[in-house]
């Protein structure tokens, strides 16, 4: 199962593929990034966690309970990881669904988020017929994931107040099936 974001004039093209083994030195490199342990919730610090990281991502897709994919850029030296996405809780009688990321800190700043969500976001509705909506939900102080937000086309809907794991309170953004 691949997807692919096109290559423009500005932008390599991105590929979304579900994680495999082989993704284990990049997972745990991207995870070596102070920013992304502040906004995940699972943390990933050594091998071990990050193959356990990994098996989840499996068991989760073959329960059809979340869709996580690598988001590899192809450069010079052939296709490197720069983001994760994941669809959750989609499933044929839900009509609404949450869509996350991360980006790799040498990859932001480019469009990578963007263009992975709404990459991510165009597969869920042809995958899913029932879906009508997509949220993306983010803590208020994650400035980042608000443009994220926007330039994939969500629309914010409304603050959502603080609850654990989160100790501030959230942006909820939406996508409407086309």
């Amino acid at each position: 199962m691949l997807i692919e974001s096109r290559a423009s004039d500005t932008f390599p093209a991105l590929i979304l593929r579900p994680w495999c083994e082989d993704d284990l030195d990049a997972l745990l490199a991207a995870y070596r990034d102070p920013v992304l342990h502040r906004w995940t919730r699972v943390p990933v610090t050594n091998a071990a966690e990050g193959r356990q990281w990994l098996d989840r991502t499996r068991q989760d897709w073959d329960d059809g309970r979340r869709y996580s994919f690598a988001v590899l850029e192809d450069n010079v030296d052939g296709p490197r990881l720069v983001a994760n996405v994941v669809l959750k809780g989609a499933t044929p009688e839900r009509p609404a669904a949450e869509v996350g990321y991360w980006t790799a800190s040498w990859a932001r700043g480019r469009g990578v988020a963007p263009r992975a969500v709404t990459a991510l976001s165009r597969w869920a509705f042809d995958r899913f017929p029932g879906l009508v909506r997509l949220d993306l939900l983010h803590q208020v102080d994650n400035v980042a994931s608000c443009r994220v937000a926007q330039k994939s086309g969500y629309l914010f809907q409304e603050v959502l107040a603080a609850r654990p794991p989160f100790p501030l309170d959230g942006h909820r953004h939406t996508l409407t099936a086309p």
